[in-house]
């Protein structure tokens, strides 16, 4: 399945994205971004986990490409979908950090809950994002996601306790915020 924006389009991942995802799965600054342990991953480590997800039921997994150069530039996926409840965990990662901050993630995100919401009719999604990850909160919020709940204190990074905040968006209020 292929999704095209004005810049970007999400493709499933495959066998052969495991390289480019490794090397973005043990970068230090994506990683302080979104692993809360910061564990280096060996190659096989990404291979399986690739491996599980797109042979999963319960999981979506889409490279992020960039139209103009038709480069990968990051990930996003669905995650533990309930397709009793219609509910997902969703999540994103750029990558390329040479895209960072110039709205390739709200695009590729909206992407993804345009699937999500109206493909999939999952009635809710929901994410997990770091307290001290601003940027990332501004871009949800601004999708229409808003604060579920808090683990106070949840992990330990760069001297200092840090929480993992829930988010949630209901296909009702991304439908009503983004009427086309």
């Amino acid at each position: 399945m292929l999704f095209s924006g004005e810049r970007v389009r999400l493709r499933k991942m495959s066998s052969e994205d495991v390289s480019t995802y490794h090397r973005w799965r043990n970068d230090i600054e994506i990683m302080h971004f979104t692993d809360s342990s910061l564990d280096v991953f060996t190659y096989a480590d990404t291979e399986n986990y690739v491996k599980s997800i797109t042979e999963s039921n319960n999981s979506k997994i889409y490279i992020i490409e960039e139209l103009e150069a038709n480069n990968p530039i990051g990930v996003t996926s669905l995650i533990n979908i309930d397709y009793g409840n219609r509910n997902a965990e969703c999540n994103i990662s750029l990558g390329d950090k040479s895209y960072w901050g110039k709205g390739f993630g709200q695009e590729s995100f909206r992407l993804l809950l345009d699937f999500a919401f109206n493909e999939l009719n999952l009635h809710k999604v929901y994410l997990r994002v770091f307290s001290f990850n601003e940027g990332a909160i501004k871009l949800y919020q601004k999708l229409g996601f808003y604060e579920e709940g808090e683990l106070i204190e949840q992990f330990y990074r760069d001297g200092s306790w840090h929480n993992v905040i829930f988010m949630g968006l209901l296909k009702r209020n991304y439908i009503t915020a983004h009427a086309f």
